[in-house]
């Protein structure tokens, strides 16, 4: 087994293969980068086609495991003295990816401008037959550049692009992070309405990797990403939020939501907004996980879950264990190291304690990439029912939501092609205990029932979407983590609560940074935070 110090050799032959492992995309599509005149349908597969969305090596060793999974606690790594130290190169390829083709990212802003210059070009004819694929690039626009506010806060977005839309070189201002949400919250009302109405087409359905083309779940994503940003700046904007989200759910039959048909065992893989890999992905994660992330997190196993025989742990973690006289012993308890463990001692100790489930994520190809799945939606419906409305539908919506988890991750686990021991999925009687009779039953004060929501929330993002689990950490400030800080480097004793810009942007742009150069700190919070 690899150690939790990554050997440079080892990481430079990963990052070769990780390069040399491009997506191929049917050559019915035209390669944005390479052409002079592109189409809507292939401009719109590349923005799918996103190894910052997709279960890729590149994105969970180098960003998702190494910045937003430590400071959320979902992933453990090494406790060495820069843990929270923010890496600039990794974070400026994430930065550089959401703008620019060509790296491990689809170039997200570069392509949906290309698609606005193209549609404009296009005939009122082409344009009413084309509408549906921009729309639904819009969404993809939003969703992503959403967590770009959420990492960094304010950022170029308006002005973005103006060379692939405008063929004007210049340089983009910074769009205030309040404003720009605004802006996304209405822009995704707008296609949530659109797509109520709209009609899919055989170029749409064709080009459209993510949802074949399908109307109805292009509207419950566009709702349901409104309802997550709308409870996102609940905390800063609760008249705004309020007024919203309770039109949303007292009317969801003109507001569809991705809410699993509000079933427990609902199928995952129909319902939720998950980027299935290509059919001829080989790739797995295990590099990824076993170059330091691998292990079982502390207060996700030991505190929140043992304690409530959680029936989703045999399907995230492995006990794991030790070889002892040749002979391998699994350890008798599913337990993780402590996060107050010193580097020597995880060291010396990791075979003694739970590791990531293989079948589920070390080792699974058909691994989709999750962009919004039932489990949250239902979670954000309770918490708005609880602040707003009903604390008996806030523990429907609360009890749905951790079944609706349960589901979804024995659906990551079974889907697993390799010969690997799949979990059984527990049966109805075992999952009802754990909802109706355990430490994660609803129950208690209303600051007891929030806290359970956004406790769970957390859980249910895991290592896999840790980037949504520190965003509702630092706006919920649950679940009440304790981060070693001993021996840290000094400045970086704690986790931050923002990504600061990466030097090369401030270089390239720094007349438009000077305008936020006085909020570029560590400790700067995001305006959604309390």
């Amino acid at each position: 087994m690899k150690k939790l110090i990554i050997k440079a050799s080892f990481l430079l032959l990963s990052l070769t293969v990780a390069v040399g492992c491009k997506k191929d995309i049917d050559d019915k599509f035209n390669n944005p980068e390479n052409v002079l005149d592109p189409n809507l349908p292939g401009l719109f597969t590349g923005m799918l086609n996103n190894d910052r969305v997709a279960a890729k090596y590149w994105n969970v060793r180098t960003f998702l495991s190494q910045m937003p999974g430590v400071y959320a606690q979902t992933t453990y790594i090494s406790n060495g003295n820069t843990i929270y130290q923010q890496s600039d190169s990794y974070s400026q390829q994430y930065w550089d990816d959401f703008y620019t083709p060509g790296g491990n990212g689809s170039g997200t802003v570069a392509l949906y401008r290309a698609m606005e210059k193209k549609f404009n070009t296009l005939s009122s004819t082409d344009q009413a037959a084309q509408r549906v694929i921009l729309q639904a690039a819009k969404v993809v626009m939003i969703e992503q550049a959403a967590k770009m506010v959420d990492l960094w806060g304010d950022i170029p977005y308006s002005e973005a692009g103006n060379l692939t839309a405008k063929d004007l070189i210049k340089n983009a201002k910074y769009d205030d992070q309040k404003a720009l949400y605004i802006s996304f919250i209405s822009d995704l009302a707008n296609a949530g309405t659109y797509f109520k109405t709209a009609t899919s087409t055989a170029a749409f359905a064709k080009a459209d990797i993510l949802l074949k083309g399908d109307v109805n779940k292009w509207a419950r994503y566009a709702n349901s990403l409104r309802l997550r940003l709308l409870m996102r700046i609940s905390k800063t904007d609760e008249t705004t939020a309020k007024t919203a989200v309770l039109q949303m759910l007292s009317d969801q039959t003109n507001f569809p939501l991705v809410d699993g048909g509000n079933v427990g065992t609902y199928n995952p893989g129909s319902s939720d907004i998950l980027l299935q890999p290509l059919t001829n992905n080989t790739n797995d994660l295990h590099d990824a996980f076993f170059e330091g992330s691998w292990y079982a997190t502390d207060y996700m196993l030991n505190t929140l879950m043992v304690p409530a025989n959680d029936p989703r742990i045999p399907v995230i973690y492995e006990k794991f264990g030790e070889t002892i006289n040749g002979k391998f012993v699994q350890n008798p308890t599913y337990r993780a190291m402590p996060n107050t463990f010193t580097t020597n001692e995880q060291e010396t100790n990791w075979r003694k304690y739970a590791v990531l489930d293989s079948a589920t994520f070390v080792f699974n190809i058909k691994l989709p990439g999750i962009l919004i799945t039932a489990s949250e939606v239902n979670l954000l419906k309770a918490e708005a029912y609880e602040r707003w409305g009903s604390t008996t539908d806030a523990k429907t919506a609360y009890d749905l939501g951790l079944k609706q988890s349960v589901a979804f991750y024995y659906y990551l686990n079974s889907v697993n092609p390799g010969a690997y021991t799949k979990a059984d999925v527990p049966s109805t009687a075992t999952v009802d205990t754990w909802v109706n009779a355990s430490t994660a039953s609803y129950g208690g004060t209303q600051t007891d029932k929030l806290a359970k929501i956004a406790t769970q929330k957390w859980a249910h993002f895991g290592v896999l979407q840790s980037i949504e689990a520190w965003s509702e950490y630092r706006r919920t400030g649950f679940p009440v983590l304790t981060f070693p800080t001993n021996g840290k480097q000094v400045g970086f004793e704690t986790p931050p609560t923002r990504l600061v810009y990466p030097a090369k942007e401030k270089t390239l742009n720094s007349a438009n940074y000077q305008a936020v150069q006085a909020k570029d700190t560590r400790k700067t919070k995001i305006f959604w935070m309390p």
